[in-house]
């Protein structure tokens, strides 16, 4: 018989978690493994509240597994390394992301693709090596692979950059992959959310042109004055839409809920490039002609690398980049969830963990 996931192992631990579909999270006492030869463990300092914590806890992907305890944007500082970790030390300021394993024997794996790793292995909802059920950052201590673990460079704070392990990275990667890091280059960002507002400010690092492209008129100050886009155009807006038509490299769409893409595709310039990085929960309808007459691609990416995921934390300590947060106590997430549910939030919400979760024991 399965044990309890509170002596499954022998480190005693604590986070909330939801019990079944209505998401509801409340506190949950768990354990954690011991760590391993090749195990960091790190005590959680805090943890974002990423888009997909709110379809996984309501399970509306379908592949929830309860008790689940939601996260994978989470930064602390380490406590313990095993035996022959080689790249960190305890005191050391750490992230983990998306991920915590991955096969490192397939073509991906070779080639630093560990996110697209056929058996990688989600950081929490999913099923480790030892075929117990990892669980995510909203909890007060973390154990990793040293491998699955990211080094926070110490001029970063650890509370705004704790979006970029997996926000950050999930634009990052389609700028560099597809070619639209070049300065010079006119690339359109859809969507100001959690993603958009971190897209837009990567670009601009890299000296490309950025439009904001939005439903919101009201985000225009924001979006010009506050992240530094060069020119933002409301999609609802045919005036505005037909004169931006053929003027974009490429466009990063964030947008995870319906909505068309004859509009975006019209944007693009001959050989342009639409990357899909939102998740929207039905199939959108793909017009093909406009690809046809113009060599145009429609792309997607999902998230990055561990190596290119340290690479993108380092290229966001250089030049300053982090997420715009709203930091909150952990009893307040279930009001987040929320709010995130109604776009609620500028840009972000960081749960502290170092701070406001207290184990009832």
């Amino acid at each position: 018989m399965a044990k309890s996931p509170e002596i499954e192992h022998p480190s005693k631990a604590f986070g909330w978690a939801a019990r079944d579909t209505s998401g509801l999270l409340s506190p949950f006492n768990f354990s954690r493994r011991a760590t391993g030869e090749k195990d960091v463990t790190f005590k959680v300092l805090f943890c974002g509240i990423c888009h997909s914590d709110l379809h996984m806890v309501k399970n509306e992907w379908g592949s929830s597994i309860y008790p689940l305890i939601p996260g994978h944007e989470i930064v602390g500082v380490v406590t313990e390394v095993g035996s022959k970790v080689q790249k960190f030390k305890v005191g050391d300021k750490v992230g983990v992301g998306c991920m915590v394993g991955a096969c490192h024997s397939c073509d991906n794996c070779d080639n630093n693709l560990e996110n697209y790793c056929p058996k990688m292995i989600l950081t929490y909802g999913a099923k480790y090596y030892d075929g117990t059920i990892s669980y995510g950052g909203y909890s007060d201590t973390m154990v990793s692979d040293e491998h699955f673990v990211v080094r926070i460079p110490d001029n970063l704070p650890l509370d705004a950059s704790a979006p970029l392990l997996c926000a950050g990275i999930t634009v990052y990667s389609p700028l560099r992959f597809y070619g639209l890091d070049r300065p010079g280059m006119h690339v359109g960002v859809v969507g100001l959310g959690g993603l958009g507002h971190v897209a837009v400010k990567f670009a601009k690092a890299m000296g490309v042109k950025v439009t904001v492209i939005s439903t919101s008129p009201n985000k225009k100050k924001e979006a010009l004055e506050h992240l530094g886009a060069d020119s933002f155009l409301v999609s609802k807006d045919q005036d505005q839409m037909q004169a931006a038509q053929g003027t974009m490299d490429g466009i990063i769409d964030t947008v995870s809920a319906q909505h068309p893409l004859l509009p975006l595709i019209g944007l693009l310039k001959t050989q342009g490039k639409l990357v899909m990085v939102g998740a929207p929960e039905k199939p959108l309808e793909l017009p093909v002609f406009p690809l046809l007459m113009g060599r145009k691609l429609l792309g997607g990416s999902c998230i990055g690398g561990m190596k290119e995921t340290q690479e993108m934390i380092d290229f966001a300590a250089k030049h300053n980049i982090t997420a715009d947060i709203e930091i909150i106590p952990i009893d307040y997430v279930n009001t987040a969830m929320e709010r995130l549910l109604k776009a609620d939030v500028r840009y972000r919400f960081v749960i502290d963990i170092g701070n406001t979760l207290k184990s009832s024991n």
